[in-house]
């Protein structure tokens, strides 16, 4: 399974990325493991605020850069349409 998540920033930004395991990637964006974007090195921490599976690493991208297209207000509505 692939997970495509949003993350949001310690300044209130939000990052968009796909994963097999999100718990792990979490910590490697907090720094608890080596890994991590370097757009969220300087923003810890960080936390999920939204999240979806996906049975292939294609369906899971195709979603991830559809989501990178919104503006921050579509990826607001997004992520309050579902809640982690």
């Amino acid at each position: 399974m692939y997970y495509t998540y949003i993350l949001k920033c310690n300044d209130g930004t939000l990052y968009t990325g796909i994963t097999t395991e999100i718990e792990r990637r979490v910590k490697e964006h907090n720094g608890e493991f080596s890994g991590g974007a370097k757009y969220t090195r300087a923003r810890k921490p960080v936390v999920v605020v939204y999240y979806k599976e996906f049975p292939s690493r294609a369906e899971a991208s195709k979603e991830e850069y559809r989501i990178k297209q919104l503006t921050k207000k579509e990826k607001q509505k997004l992520i309050s349409a579902k809640t982690c």
